[in-house]
């Protein structure tokens, strides 16, 4: 089993900054957005330099027990270990765009978000969640930030109660016909023709993790990797990929210890580890 430590390393060791061409090469990548979710996928199964396409699914297929696809988060889950969600900005401080789904501290089970493929891949109730927030040019990447969603995002019912209110308000219009919906509501038949149907989604954003942690670390111009994760996290990994992090004896990579805000309430203080890679 992998996990973020062993990911670090592993761009630590092969530090590939040109994805575009390092995947357009292999025919892997049509745009900079895949290449970076290739890159992230090749980081946690220590695939980044092996070009024969049978030994990267062989090892994919060890590594992870899902793989989705944009329309249903999360990208990736590792197999017994962390959900993976990619995201791309090429604008160093953006928003990342979330649509229809809601920042996420943890994936469960039970979300109508996700498929019944991912449901049964298999056996889970809950994941810890990493958002790995890419800021690229057209061909290459220029930092990545790797955040817990636990120290990222609110607990799932603070969203909940805003998006169940909306959808209240929406089932309280008089005299139009409503259909179930995993979106914030729909109702059909608008027109006297009954021809015309009204879909009514939710576009979320949440802050770039670069601004959310910026009292913690401010990302260079040089390429950097920033990971924050919680201390209870680190110290749950294996001993092996916590000796292998600590003993690398790369001088362009710190371990610090840190405290962040708790996003359920800022007045609590988390403690946290910042790891950061610079090249």
């Amino acid at each position: 089993m992998t996990n973020i430590l062993e990911a670090i390393v592993n761009i630590a060791n092969n530090p590939v900054v040109a994805i575009r061409n390092h995947y357009t090469a292999r025919n892997r990548a049509n745009s900079v957005g895949e290449a970076l979710e290739l890159f992230v996928k090749d980081a946690f199964a220590n695939t980044i330099q092996e070009e024969n396409e049978q030994v990267k699914n062989t090892r994919f297929n060890e590594v992870y027990s899902w793989l989705g696809n944009q329309n249903h988060p999360p990208d990736i889950m590792i197999r017994q270990g962390d959900a993976i969600e990619v995201k791309k900005t090429q604008s160093a401080n953006s928003d990342l765009a979330l649509n229809s789904s809601y920042p996420k501290s943890t994936v469960q089970v039970s979300s109508n978000m996700i498929t019944q493929s991912c449901r049964t891949c298999e056996e889970w109730t809950e994941k810890d969640l990493i958002y790995c927030v890419g800021h690229t040019t057209d061909d290459s990447i220029k930092s990545l930030w790797m955040v817990y969603g636990n120290i990222y995002a609110a607990k799932h019912e603070t969203y909940q109660v805003i998006k169940q209110k909306i959808t209240d308000g929406i089932n309280d219009i008089p005299n139009v016909e409503l259909a179930e919906t995993n979106e914030l509501g729909r109702v059909n038949r608008v027109d006297p023709l009954g021809i015309t149907n009204l879909r009514i989604r939710g576009m979320w954003q949440i802050q770039n993790p670069r601004r959310v942690f910026n009292y913690l670390h401010t990302t260079g111009a040089t390429f950097e990797l920033v990971a924050v994760i919680p201390t209870n996290k680190y110290n749950s990994f294996p001993t092996d990929s916590k000796n292998r992090i600590e003993n690398l004896g790369n001088p362009n990579l710190s371990i610090s210890d840190v405290q962040v805000k708790d996003p359920n309430n800022p007045a609590n203080l988390i403690d946290g580890k910042l790891i950061v890679y610079k090249q």
